[in-house]
């Protein structure tokens, strides 16, 4: 079924691809020039000290012999783009809308405010010795610190390293170690939840033996005393606090490294993803003004942490180039209860509305009466990201949270793609639950056979990527090689997503799931994704995580963890009902563990990886479990497993 776009979306549109006949008109011609058409999307929306004539140079058939660039004889300083040219016209506009950790905590930085926080900052990184190309290890919670970090190592030309939160101390340590990080800028504990998370004892425990860290810079989040190294340490407040708020940006090249970003790889060994300046900028900006159709007065949210790539795009680079008022939000969903987030848009009157569908989930399974008791008429335009939806929560989203009156953008992307790179637009594209629909314009999809063959019309496969964009990743930070193994490697000339992919007459596209979580079943292969959309079609079911295991008669078998509404009984039989439904006869569910919750990061990404060792009877060899946001749910798992 397929949902228009409500009429109070489509009026007053902001952005230039207000139907499909202007998507289609945008598309054709980034496939024609793309040259052309990302110089022109680029002159428009960066503020650029020397502006780029060059578009793409190198692509992916000589992408082993080193990393593409995108307007190469550009120069620009990022925040110039974020900060100073907003100064003139949007200096008293509210650049950056903080939601403390409790409900009504909050503070409004302009855009004037937030420039001279940052040059104060830039200052004081300069002055504890940090250096253009040298790398910043920022390990914080969610307060405006973290993006005036950020913002700050880009107005110097440093190269910011965002580790999320929520890691461990080894963790940490190895993203440090990887990339040689001269400072780390943390605090002294963050608040999530109402839970004290112990940054700055995590830091120190992750600094011994890490020789290339000069100085911490710790910002004072409460009045909890922490352990201190006197010559080592300093306060955010005494060294920015003192600062200067004069600052002069130095350009650099388009093709600067601006952040690594570490993304998990295959092998448990993190890969630090490399994004440079202008590409970065450019595709992050047009793709966040184009998908949302921001307009002037919007108040948009995105729920996400600045530790992962949403955060990077979507709070902090995206909406400051665009001169939005973007919030950043400290707490959790269900703190202090449910109605959290719908709180939040009734205060703030948010107009975009941007989460991740593990909360949708999480929270539909709450009721409705949480959602009902809000006011969210200002509401316009709502968002997922990081995982596909399941068409049931996709519309409880729809039906409850937007009253029909919402368009929804179901995106996809990835940290190696750097901005939004399949979704609808949310004036122009009509929507089906679970579809991520149309690719952007300047990204070329294809769906190919395991071989490498191009798959033609209505088909499943293997998502890859044709043609350089600009806000693609570089390379991974010191190896190069790693980066041309893993994503080009596969499929010979393109960039290969990892994502399975199947695409529908109307050419919409409907993300499968990660190839390492297809399964072969008899000669059968199913998406694990797919599974888990037809279990939690269950009423009974609130969520559930499939993966495979060995099976002497069908090659993998089909294992299902699985957590029931609260108050409700599963019935397994239902499940696999349920799944030869919407799937196939061919789709059964082996093996059913009900289970009180699943494995997440504190971000709300379910841990396969466990899951999956469980699944196979190697509940003995599941590594570091600190990271997650329960830890003891493994041992539960682990005692019932059906093994």
């Amino acid at each position: 079924m397929k949902y228009e776009v409500p009429a109070r979306v489509r009026e007053s549109a902001a952005t230039p691809i207000r139907d499909l006949d202007r998507y289609r008109e945008a598309a054709a011609q980034a496939v024609h020039d793309p040259d052309g058409f990302w110089l022109d999307v680029t002159r428009a929306r960066v503020a650029w000290s020397k502006e780029p004539t060059e578009g793409l140079v190198g692509g992916f058939d000589t992408i082993k012999r080193g990393p593409l660039s995108w307007f190469g004889d550009g120069e620009l300083n990022v925040t110039v783009s974020c900060l100073d040219r907003h100064l003139a016209s949007r200096g008293d506009k509210v650049a950056i809308l903080w939601e403390g950790d409790e409900p009504g905590d909050v503070r409004k930085i302009t855009y004037r405010e937030l420039h001279a926080e940052v040059c104060k900052a830039a200052n004081a990184l300069t002055e504890l010795g940090l250096k253009r190309g040298e790398r910043a290890i920022i390990y914080m919670g969610m307060v405006p610190e973290a993006a005036i970090a950020m913002l700050a190592c880009a107005r110097i030309g440093a190269v910011h390293s965002v580790v999320f939160g929520g890691f461990s101390a080894e963790a940490l340590r190895d993203r440090i170690r990887d990339c040689g990080a001269e400072i780390v800028i943390t605090q002294d504990v963050g608040l999530r939840g109402s839970k004290h998370i112990p940054l700055k004892r995590t830091t120190d425990e992750a600094l011994e033996g890490s020789p290339s860290v000069k100085k911490v810079l710790v910002y004072k989040r409460s009045d909890v005393e922490v352990p201190w190294n006197e010559g080592r340490d300093v306060w955010w407040h005494d060294a920015v606090g003192g600062a200067s708020a004069e600052h002069e940006p130095h350009a650099f090249e388009a093709e600067h490294p601006l952040f690594v970003l570490y993304t998990s790889g295959s092998t448990g060994r993190p890969k630090g993803v490399v994004h440079t300046s202008g590409g970065y900028l450019t595709y992050t900006s047009y793709t966040h003004a184009t998908v949302f159709d921001l307009r002037e007065d919007d108040v948009y949210a995105c729920v996400a942490d600045v530790g992962w790539i949403t955060g990077h795009s979507y709070i902090v680079y995206g909406p400051l180039a665009n001169g939005a008022t973007t919030l950043m939000f400290e707490s959790i969903p269900t703190y202090p209860d449910a109605g959290r987030y719908w709180d939040m848009v009734e205060r703030h009157k948010i107009t975009i509305f941007y989460t991740a569908p593990t909360a949708i989930r999480a929270l539909a399974a709450q009721g409705d009466a949480h959602v009902d008791k809000r006011d969210l008429s200002s509401l316009r335009v709502l968002g997922t990201v990081g995982e596909p939806i399941n068409p049931e929560a996709w519309e409880w989203y729809y039906d409850v949270v937007g009253k029909g009156r919402c368009n929804i953008v179901d995106t996809w992307w990835q940290t190696e793609t750097g901005g939004i790179a399949i979704s609808p637009i949310a004036p122009a594209t009509p929507t089906a639950p679970g579809s991520a629909t149309l690719p952007m314009p300047g990204i070329q999809p294809s769906l190919r056979t395991p071989e490498g063959a191009v798959i033609r019309g209505p088909g499943q496969g293997l998502l890859c990527i044709d043609h350089p964009w600009p806000g693609q990743a570089r390379t991974v930070w010191g190896d190069h090689d790693r980066f041309v193994a893993t994503y080009f490697s596969t499929i010979e000339g393109a960039y290969f997503t990892g994502d399975g992919c199947r695409r529908d007459a109307d050419g919409y596209h409907w993300i499968t799931g990660r190839v390492d979580d297809v399964l072969n079943v008899s000669g059968h292969r199913m998406g694990t994704a797919e599974f888990e959309a037809a279990i939690v079609s269950v009423d009974s079911v609130a969520e559930a995580a499939v993966v495979g295991y060995p099976h002497d008669l069908k090659g993998q078998g089909v294992y299902a963890y699985v957590v029931a509404q609260e108050g409700e009984t599963v019935d397994l039989t239902e499940l696999n009902q349920a799944c030869r439904s919407q799937i196939g006869a061919h789709a059964k569910l082996d093996k059913i563990q009900v289970v009180p919750g699943l494995p997440k990061t504190r971000s709300g990404k379910v841990m396969r990886r466990i899951l999956r060792k469980i699944a196979e009877g190697r509940g003995d060899e599941l590594g570091d479990t600190s990271t997650l946001a329960d830890p003891g749910v493994v041992d539960v798992i682990r005692e019932g497993a059906l093994v």
